[in-house]
């Protein structure tokens, strides 16, 4: 594997991508996305024995030639909705290998690397986000990162950043959104001037400390002999937002703009850093991404007078959606048509009675990690093709994705959180440490009065507890037993005192049901 990444990744940083290529690209595959599609399900799941996607592709009794004949019919978005309506569908939990599918009475085990793309040269390995337990292994190929490339470039001119200084504030692995973001920027042939990571491998053994120190200064190293300026990585901890900010306006004193490209929350504390420091960010533009930019976040990054634009998107997809640069909401973002496809089906939410759009997602390269076919991933929003008249558009990219929500989903400080392990948490490990039971503990998102996102842990006042603190150490402390990608949420989230204590009664659905984990303030654009 490591042979095969360092011969690609020269031929990777040799051809940098120009503007004409990624208009031509975009051009191109949005001209194929049919042909795209129907290769993609020839290779990958019809002439492979071992896809999830078979059995589900028998029950609705549909063939390739079944499928061809409703894209001539009917368009790819109407033939996805007609297979998502005979059952063909994966949940997110079955996506994420936690939940075994089962259909029509039968039952097939899936495992993290059901749905992986077998025609991958699988280049390197990235976890994705989250504390749930088992985390997701991402193989990543440069031939998608370079997919992903024209998206990216094709946005930074939109929004008047493509030629402007650079920094990442960005985890190094494996967490894998400095690197792949690194590498997507030397595609374009900008390279960052500086890498800027919070220390998320501090908790870990020291043997995967050494693995992943290694696997990302190797990569640098290979860029510098290929003679790339790739920069080193820097750590930077969450609590040291000044030392991006004053990079910020060093850089704007000298060339009046720069990019910076971190997790929503990360770049509203490089703000509040800056207004405490007296520091003007007029010129600065942040990419954002990981979580929702909500109106407090927003407020709070253009009262230093800096700009933003938000992505959307997967670690196990790439990026799914760019940043409108004449949006009509915050999160106002253009879906990639040329490489997915997305539809929505009504989805009611667990012991709850909303009901909300959900969001099926089908990837549409080649190269694309994991195979996606109607793939629920817990998200909902508004789907709109409205005309905006910025150059995205221009492009082809018409359709709108905005008022995007999750409905399991909790996140804070760019790490998402789900499911199975932080229930465990909350129903086993903490009744058994400080007594109670499982009704007597809930995780909640909230934001406090800056607009950071804070997970507050609902602890009932009846429970007697004289060191509030221990309660969230232990929390902390069953994650970082989890897996990888928990034990780095952890030392992401203990630097920024994102869980705090809060002694109230957990909240109760209306059909008088108690859920671990409470999304507030998720109904929006849903139906009750």
């Amino acid at each position: 594997m490591f042979s095969r990444f360092a011969w690609g990744l020269r031929g990777f940083l040799r051809h940098p991508l120009t503007l004409d290529d990624a208009r031509a690209v975009i051009e191109r595959r949005l001209a194929e996305r049919e042909a795209n599609f129907l290769r993609l399900l020839e290779r990958g799941i019809f002439n492979y024995a071992p896809s999830p996607y078979l059995p589900l592709l028998k029950l609705a009794d549909c063939e390739i030639g079944d499928i061809k004949n409703l894209l001539r019919a009917k368009g790819l978005e109407k033939t996805l909705h007609h297979l998502r309506d005979a059952g063909v569908y994966i949940s997110f939990e079955e996506f994420k290998g936690r939940k075994p599918l089962v259909r029509g009475g039968q039952m097939i085990a899936l495992h993290p690397h059901s749905f992986d793309n077998p025609f991958l040269s699988r280049s390197y390995i990235t976890a994705s986000g989250g504390t749930t337990g088992a985390q997701t292994r991402v193989e990543t190929d440069l031939d998608h990162l370079a997919a992903q490339s024209t998206h990216l470039m094709l946005a930074r001119q939109a929004h008047g950043v493509l030629d402007v200084p650079t920094a990442l504030w960005r985890g190094i692995l494996p967490d894998g959104s400095g690197i792949n973001n690194l590498l997507r920027a030397a595609h374009l042939g900008r390279y960052p001037q500086r890498w800027f990571s919070p220390i998320v491998t501090a908790n870990l053994k020291a043997s995967l400390k050494y693995k992943y120190h290694l696997a990302t200064y190797t990569t640098v190293v290979l860029g510098r002999v290929f003679g790339k300026p790739l920069p080193w990585p820097e750590m930077v901890g969450i609590e040291d937002a000044i030392v991006v900010a004053r990079w910020a306006s060093e850089t704007l004193q000298t060339h009046g703009a720069c990019l910076i490209l971190s997790p929503v929350s990360r770049a509203l504390r490089v703000c509040v850093a800056a207004q405490e420091a007296g520091l003007d960010l007029t010129g600065a533009t942040f990419m954002i991404a990981g979580e929702p930019p909500t109106a407090a976040k927003v407020k709070g990054i253009e009262s230093t007078g800096a700009r933003y634009f938000p992505t959307y998107g997967l670690a196990e997809a790439g990026r799914i959606g760019m940043g409108c640069a004449k949006p009509t909401a915050c999160n106002d973002l253009h879906l990639l048509t040329d490489a997915f496809a997305v539809i929505q089906k009504p989805r009611a939410i667990q012991d709850s009675e909303i009901i909300v759009e959900a969001f099926n997602v089908t990837a549409l390269l080649l190269t694309a990690p994991k195979l996606m076919l109607n793939v629920e991933i817990d998200d909902y929003g508004i789907v709109e093709n409205r005309a905006c008249g910025c150059p995205l558009e221009e492009l082809g990219f018409s359709e709108h994705l905005r008022d995007i929500r999750s409905f399991s989903k909790l996140t804070g400080e760019g790490v998402t959180l789900v499911g199975s392990e932080m229930v465990h948490i909350l129903e086993e490990v903490l009744p058994t440490r400080f007594g109670g039971s499982a009704l007597d503990y809930q995780l909640m998102e909230e934001e406090d009065e800056q607009g950071f996102t804070r997970l507050s842990l609902l602890v009932n006042p009846r429970l007697e507890i004289a060191d509030e603190a221990a309660v969230i150490d232990a929390v902390l402390a069953a994650m970082e037993k989890s897996s990888v990608g928990a034990d780095s949420a952890s030392a992401i989230w203990k630097q920024a005192k994102a869980l705090r204590v809060k002694r109230q009664k957990p909240v109760w659905t209306g059909r008088g049901k108690l859920m671990p984990l409470h999304l507030a303030n998720r109904s929006k654009g849903a139906k009750v």
